[in-house]
């Protein structure tokens, strides 16, 4: 049963894992987007009551994978915190918990569009970019970029949550997934509470190199890659 499945961006060998994390074994490095803890207190602050329970869920996959591949480095792609009053919010057991993993290894607090400051209180380096080589050469930030003069091969990205839909036996089956195409991949959110966004949108337009990518989608049990001409939109468009 296949839970991980190994691709290459701009010459670096890089495994997608089914909790949605992606590793770089040359880097010993773990590397997740869009976590948005503390989004459920955010809401229930504005009067939407939403069950407090995210963090925890949250923090509890991002152990798991700590344990899975002991990596000696970190990477948050980005919207790590829903908004930059979490502090005041969060569980001091579930701050607790997050300071620990921190400061078990080299973190890189890569900023994003809802935590555009340091975390406060806890161990790592907050910074918009982060460029880093083993066995080839990555540029991780929060926001893919567009293919133009400023697009870097090599990046990795967040902010999009992307998701991929395809009919299989008969019924539709809509899963959150990694995308790549070799020079970039953006990765699924990681937090528990976070939404989806059809790669097949019009978001992704100018990301992606025509028809050569795909979408290695997470499943409850395992991992499939799945080519771009099976990919249904979530509504014409």
């Amino acid at each position: 049963m296949q839970t991980h499945y190994e691709f290459t961006v701009n010459g670096a060998r890089l495994v997608a894992d089914l909790s949605g994390a992606l590793y770089w074994p040359a880097q010993d490095m773990l590397i997740v987007a869009d976590l948005h803890f503390e989004k459920a207190s955010a809401f229930a602050a504005r009067g939407v009551a939403l069950p407090p329970y995210d963090t925890a869920a949250s923090l509890q996959r991002l152990a798991a994978a700590f344990q899975t591949y002991q990596p000696q480095r970190f990477v948050s792609l980005g919207d790590a915190f829903h908004d930059d009053n979490w502090p005041a919010r969060m569980a001091s057991h579930d701050r607790d918990g997050l300071a620990q993993l921190a400061a078990s290894v080299e973190t890189i607090w890569v900023t994003g569009n809802h935590d555009p400051t340091p975390p406060r209180g806890l161990a790592g380096t907050a910074m918009p970019v982060f460029r880093a080589s083993g066995d080839g050469a990555l540029v991780m930030r929060h926001e893919p970029l567009l293919r133009d003069a400023d697009f870097e091969a090599g990046e990795l990205a967040g902010h999009l949550h992307p998701c991929a839909k395809l009919r299989q036996r008969g019924r539709s089956l809509r899963r959150r997934c990694f995308v790549q195409d070799g020079a970039r991949a953006i990765l699924p959110a990681f937090g528990a509470l976070t939404g989806s966004l059809n790669i097949r949108d019009a978001a992704f337009d100018g990301l992606f190199n025509g028809a050569a990518y795909e979408a290695i989608m997470l499943g409850t049990a395992r991992l499939a890659v799945v080519a771009p001409k099976r990919l249904l939109p979530d509504r014409p468009r």
